[in-house]
C-alpha cells in the first residue's frame, strides 16, 4: 500500500488546498482527493509540481507500507 504525506507536509507548512492548488496550477478536487488518501493513481506531472511548490523529495510525499501495517 502506498501512503499518501501530503497532509502531514501540507500541515507542517500551515498550507490549505487552496493555497497548494494555486501554487501548482492543479485543481482543487485533484489535491482533495490525495489530502484525504482518497485516490488509486497519480500522474507523474501532478508528482512534480507538488514537489516543486512543497520543497520536498517524492519519498518525503509518497511512502511504501506494507499491508500487514495497516491492519
Amino acid at each position: 500500500m502506498i501512503k499518501v504525506h501530503l497532509s502531514k507536509i501540507m500541515g507542517e507548512k500551515k498550507l490549505k488546498i487552496s493555497d497548494v492548488a494555486r501554487m501548482t496550477g492543479l485543481h482543487r478536487n485533484g489535491i482533495t482527493k490525495l489530502y484525504n488518501e482518497e485516490t488509486d493513481g497519480i500522474k507523474f506531472d501532478t508528482l512534480e509540481k507538488l514537489c516543486r511548490a512543497l520543497e520536498c523529495d517524492i519519498e518525503d510525499l509518497l511512502e511504501i507500507i506494507d499491508d500487514e501495517e495497516t491492519k
